[in-house]
């Protein structure tokens, strides 16, 4: 996205490390799932399914079930140093409930090529792609590492986190080119004023 321009619509982002925070992603800068379209964008680009899976049955009906489990997520992930809440433990208990289920049975065939590809057994359903995503939220929850890596991006108004897993775990931003970017035309800018005034 090049600086100063809108978003577009659907712009989804898939640079958190973690499809779980990924999920946290699309509501910034605005609800980014508002309709099946936007929600079997992200679904096909976060790596729940292969690419070309069909996902037309996906209707307005999921949109709760991921709004849902997305904010129980946010709670977790942004509590996890605070004391623990009532709202906390709520959240902590929906996401082992969602992950008790069965997630999408991945099967390797042979591609046009001859090479094995991944497809799943059948189309998924819902419930089954929310259980891949808050098992996605528990292991990173219950890994120290992990949960040691997860990081508040520094950028203005930016409430996104991320998994840092650069080296020397110094990564400041969401996205070099997006926050990061900005804050460095914001530094130009400083001081070019200073040197002008």
């Amino acid at each position: 996205m090049a600086l100063g321009t809108a978003a577009a619509p659907y712009e989804l982002r898939f640079d958190a490390g973690r499809i779980c925070l990924d999920l946290l992603a699309t509501t910034h800068p605005g609800e980014r799932l508002d309709g099946p379209g936007p929600l079997r964008a992200w679904i096909t680009g976060s790596g729940l399914v292969p690419a070309g899976t069909p996902l037309a049955h996906a209707d307005p009906g999921w949109l709760p079930g991921f709004r849902e489990l997305r904010g129980h997520v946010a709670e977790l992930v942004r509590g996890r140093n605070a004391a623990r809440t009532r709202s906390y433990e709520l959240a902590l208990a929906r996401v082992n409930e969602l992950a008790g289920g069965t997630p999408p049975a991945p099967r390797a065939v042979s591609g046009e090529d001859g090479s094995l590809v991944r497809e799943l057994a059948g189309p998924p359903a819902c419930a089954a792609l929310l259980a891949a995503v808050a098992r996605d939220a528990v292991e990173l929850l219950t890994d120290p590492a992990a949960r040691a890596a997860i990081r508040e991006c520094e950028g203005d108004n930016c409430p996104l986190v991320y998994l840092d897993t650069s080296r020397g775990r110094r990564r400041r931003w969401c996205s070099s080119e997006v926050c990061g970017n900005r804050e460095r035309v914001a530094r130009h800018r400083r001081r070019a004023a200073l040197a002008r005034a």
